[in-house]
């Protein structure tokens, strides 16, 4: 009775339990919904989460590990989970504990964008045309245009960066989220904008970021607005480049030289924050006055030589030597040498002061002039040969010219190296020393006496010399009467008759006689006739023929008729 009483019980209790299984709602339990459940075990690669249906769900233990692998749930623990699948016949069910947080952030991440709020991120890792940012656990994309204000010269260096971030776009059925850090930043600059602009005034001293270098200045940023710092206001001295001075990024202290609030335009200054440099400038660099200075720059015209921080001179590459020729500044000096100059000229007005390095030195034109005065005889080495003259050495630095018409009295000379040689040691005599244009000029045959100073004296107009014959020309010949005394007989004085070429009648080394019919000594020219010589032969004949005797058979008359008939001739 007892046992039957017992299975009796027993049955009860089963169809009990039944009913109470079946009576049970598991409606709440929707696919595609959060839910809360509990964890009843936990294994290596299990986790079984009770949600109160027939059955527990099962999920992978590795959607609840962290980064380093450990589990991070334990039993009795409450989580959510998603519901993925459930079989309310076979009384399973499918969760995902990875899929209810990605659920949770997708509603947050609308939230942010709908309230326009901020998130933070993790740069994880830079991809073709951005990067992708952990905002988490969603992998959000952050497009490049999108990274800054400017574009960004390292794109790798903001990796495993953390950045606040705007929500632009989300699309939960791809699983996309763009999210923008510029927009951000332009709020920012647009705010700070707005301040500056209505507390920014001229002379105000304002501290900024280099954000662009050109040849021409430095844009900063001032924090919302950007100023020019232009070349010129970053330095009293003079620099070729703004990179010489300020770096990309670097932070800078500036004053405020103008600003247009209209336009949003600001100057700013560099060199205004320390004192002009320029300012008694006469009193400390006097005209006369002996310094030291290092040379900066060098120009085609000359070298710029700092004198002390912010001023600047220039050596002209006419004061650079008294002796030398200079086809540029650098046959002198090279950028960084220490030198020393002499301050020539000052103008504080425009900023400028011309120096001088020869006048550290006395002018050897100077010394020259009193050394060898016109008239005075010296010895030099020829150091060069031209068509027109040659250089002789006279002192360092100082050559002086033997022009070519200067080497012989009488000898045509065409070109100096007929008689001389670089090396040769000459003798000249110092014809004049042009201090003021630095000329120096000497002369061989002035070391002895012109012989044609005599000329006129010896070889007077209508005497009769002897020479030979030494050149023929077209024109005439020319006789050397005596050593390095030549005369000249034109063609129309060789005969009374008509001469073609004068080398028919005579040639080189002929011995002649001519008559002088002109001398200069100050031309240099003889002129001689060979055909008055024949003339005043022929004017001789009459007078001997009528001394001799008369042919036979020949009276007064006969000889008469001779004597016309040969004079037709002549002037034939």
């Amino acid at each position: 009775m007892a046992n039957q009483e017992t299975g009796h019980d027993a049955d009860i209790s089963f169809e009990s339990a039944l009913e109470n299984y079946l009576s049970t709602d598991f409606g709440d339990l929707e696919e595609g919904s959060i839910v809360k459940g509990e964890i009843v075990r936990v294994d290596d690669d299990n986790v079984l989460v009770d949600v109160n249906f027939k059955s527990e769900g099962q999920i992978p233990a590795h959607e609840f590990r962290d980064a380093a692998g450990n589990l991070t749930v334990s039993v009795g623990d409450r989580v959510d989970v998603y519901v993925v699948r459930k079989n309310e016949m076979e009384g399973t069910i499918t969760l995902s504990f990875e899929k209810a947080k990605r659920m949770q952030l997708f509603d947050q991440l609308e939230d942010v964008q709908e309230k326009n709020s901020v998130i933070k991120g993790h740069i994880v890792r830079r991809i073709k045309g951005g990067y992708t940012v952990d905002i988490g656990g969603v992998e959000a994309f952050l497009p490049g245009s999108h990274v800054d204000l400017r574009p960004v010269p390292d794109m790798d260096a903001l990796v495993n960066q953390e950045f606040e971030f705007r929500v632009l776009k989300i699309n939960r059925r791809r699983s996309n989220v763009i999210v923008s850090r510029r927009v951000l930043l332009e709020e920012e600059r647009d705010s700070k904008r707005q301040d500056l602009l209505r507390t920014l005034e001229e002379g105000q001293i304002v501290h900024g970021k280099a954000k662009n270098i050109t040849e021409y200045g430095v844009f900063v940023d001032l924090g919302g607005l950007d100023g020019l710092l232009h070349i010129t206001d970053m330095s009293w001295k003079r620099i070729r480049h703004p990179k010489e001075m300020i770096t990309l990024g670097q932070d800078l202290e500036l004053k405020v030289l103008s600003f247009d609030k209209e336009n949003h335009k600001v100057s700013l200054g560099l060199k205004q924050l320390v004192p002009d440099p320029w300012q008694d400038i006469t009193a400390r660099f006097p005209e006369g006055a002996k310094c030291q200075g290092k040379v900066t720059n060098l120009v085609d015209y000359g070298a710029f030589v700092e004198l002390e921080a912010g001023v600047e001179g220039l050596v002209h590459i006419s004061e650079m030597s008294w002796t030398r020729k200079l086809r540029h500044p650098s046959q002198m000096v090279r950028v960084g040498d220490e030198v020393e100059v002499i301050i020539l000229g000052v103008d504080g007005e425009k900023k400028r002061i011309s120096l001088g390095m020869k006048q550290v030195k006395p002018n050897p034109w100077e010394l020259v002039a009193e050394k060898y005065p016109e008239g005075t005889i010296l010895e030099g080495v020829i150091k060069n040969i031209t068509e027109f003259g040659m250089f002789i050495g006279i002192e360092d630095g100082i050559d002086g010219l033997i022009h070519v018409s200067d080497i012989s009295w009488t000898k045509k000379v065409r070109h100096p190296n007929e008689m001389f040689k670089v090396g040769d040691v000459v003798q000249a005599k110092v014809l004049t020393v042009d201090q003021e244009n630095e000329k120096f000029t000497l002369g061989i045959k002035q070391l002895v006496e012109d012989p044609w100073g005599h000329v006129p004296n010896t070889y007077p107009v209508g005497c009769t010399v002897k020479g030979v014959v030494t050149n023929i020309t077209d024109f005439g010949l020319f006789v050397e009467v005596e050593e390095g005394i030549e005369g000249l007989v034109h063609v129309s004085e060789l005969s009374s008759k008509k001469v073609k070429s004068p080398a028919e009648l005579y040639k080189e080394g002929q011995e002649i006689q001519a008559k002088v019919i002109h001398v200069s000594a100050e031309e240099r020219r003889l002129g001689l006739s060979i055909k008055q010589i024949k003339d005043d032969e022929e004017r001789k004949k009459p007078k001997e023929f009528r001394s001799g005797p008369v042919e036979t058979g020949q009276n007064l008359g006969d000889l008469l008729k001779q004597k016309m008939a040969e004079e037709a001739e002549h002037n034939d």
